[in-house]
């Protein structure tokens, strides 16, 4: 009888060392910060600026506050970024993966909760009761894989994270740029305008005294029509730019009157000169360190497929029997799932695609990112030379001109048209100026982008619009 106790109590003992290897392997936490400390060096160390999470009301007040302070002067391209990494709500929401994900590996270490089982039967006069306990053995033994595979979930959340808040700055700092090129470009489309409207009522009234021809007078009505139509996508223009970056940088109310600076900054003196620009991507490209990760991640969880593949339910339980006319019976029980229709192949041929799929994508992700940053970095090799050739060659020209005939046309040699065309085109050199200075900076926005995630690459806009407000002014 001594050995049979001893008998029964030793699962007792296997369920308490179970349970303490547990709890000492996989038992997890609350963090204080919720898993955001990675995400803030991340933005502090990538880009300069402060993050924040708002999980109180104390902590929207205090943004609030920050932010209007910024937006209480002219905005300047770095403001612009912290007042988005600030304000953005959507931010915000994508901070709220990091609760998601942190909730989702402090439940993995945490015990399954047991289960209780009781029954009544009679027999005549015999009454008995059956009382069980039992745990999912299973689980528990799987908890410290379990704990490991959420474990790299949640790194690859806070890298997703931390690529949100990159591409969001990236986002706001071309937005910026975008918005302020097209104030400026605004700017010199109504000096256009001006030369136009003047042009074209001098126009009417010679011919009103006999001194210009009906189709000279119609060239200069057609050439205001279109510097009217000019002027207004450039303000349509103006408009969506801003409303644009108003979106990014979250703001509303009184928040969207935030005022511009009336230029863009000056070209760089020089370039960036990069020749290990795929080597420096590579090591610290977030999209690419998320996606090796994913595949590490697969793999681990195809070792647990393989481990769990025919013990996919193993409960472990004590039972207690009392009668009213037998003495109590106290023994222990365990249930396992038989694999007699599903022997796990199907779980393991899913987990070994999506493995090969992980890798696939990875070495994409790869080859896409050294193509992205070389293409990022020759657009703003490219934007740089096409810059400083509008600066430093076509606007001194185009002013050298302006001033020659100027002296003409006090001379009497050219006429008030020849000198009204000749401003209009000058105006349009400096205009074609100020958006390959907005595609240089984007495309070093673009480029600082390719070197730590993906980038937003696009095809520069200036080039097209200059040439056709060039055009326009050349008649």
């Amino acid at each position: 009888m001594k050995n049979t106790r001893r008998n029964v109590a030793a699962p007792a003992r296997l369920i308490v060392a179970l349970a303490a290897a547990a709890v000492l392997a996989g038992c997890a936490s609350f963090s204080a910060d919720g898993g955001f400390e990675p995400v803030r060096q991340t933005a502090k160390s990538q880009v300069g600026k402060d993050v924040q999470w708002a999980r109180s009301e104390a902590d929207r007040q205090a943004i609030a506050r920050r932010v209007d302070e910024l937006l209480a002067k002219p905005l300047t391209v770095d403001d612009a970024v912290q007042v988005a990494l600030l304000n953005n709500r959507g931010l915000q929401a994508a901070f709220a993966e990091l609760g998601i994900g942190e909730a989702e590996l402090v439940q993995a270490g945490r015990l399954p909760n047991p289960g209780f089982s009781f029954a009544r039967m009679t027999k005549g006069d015999e009454v008995e009761l059956e009382r069980g306990l039992h745990i999912n053995l299973a689980r528990l033994l799987a908890m410290p894989m379990i704990r490991q595979v959420e474990s790299r979930r949640f790194a690859r959340t806070q890298r997703d994270v931390s690529m949100a808040v990159l591409s969001l700055a990236a986002d706001t700092r071309k937005a910026w740029y975008q918005a302020v090129a097209a104030e400026e470009g605004v700017r010199y489309m109504r000096q256009v305008m001006e030369t136009a409207e003047a042009s074209a009522e001098l126009a009417r009234r010679m011919q009103q005294v006999g001194n210009f021809s009906k189709l000279q007078r119609a060239r200069e009505q057609a050439f205001h029509a279109d510097a009217a139509l000019n002027l207004a996508r450039a303000e349509q223009r103006q408009r969506s730019t801003r409303e644009r970056l108003t979106r990014l940088l979250g703001a509303w109310g009184d928040q969207t009157a935030f005022r511009l600076p009336e230029r863009l900054p000056d070209l760089p003196k020089a370039v960036q000169d990069r020749p290990d620009i795929e080597r420096v991507a590579m090591a610290q490209r977030l999209d690419v360190q998320a996606a090796k990760l994913a595949a590490e991640q697969t793999a681990r969880n195809l070792g647990l497929s393989r481990t769990t593949r025919f013990i996919n339910v193993l409960e472990l339980g004590l039972a207690r029997n009392t009668s009213n006319q037998d003495p109590p019976q106290r023994g222990w029980e365990i249930g396992v799932e038989l694999p007699l229709f599903d022997w796990g192949g199907a779980r393991i041929a899913r987990a070994e695609a999506v493995y090969m799929q992980a890798v696939d994508r990875a070495a994409e992700t790869a080859v896409n990112a050294r193509s992205e940053v070389r293409e990022a970095y020759g657009a703003y090799r490219s934007a740089y030379d096409i810059a400083q050739h509008q600066r430093d060659e076509l606007v001194p020209l185009r002013k050298l001109i302006a001033e020659e005939n100027v002296l003409r046309y006090n001379g009497m040699l050219i006429g008030v048209f020849e000198l009204l065309a000749d401003a209009r085109q000058q105006i349009a050199s400096v205009n074609a100026y100020i958006e390959s200075l907005r595609d240089f900076w984007i495309a070093q926005a673009d480029l600082e982008m390719a070197l730590i995630g993906k980038p937003g690459l696009a095809a520069p806009a200036g080039p097209a619009a200059a040439a056709a407000d060039a055009g326009g002014a050349g008649h």
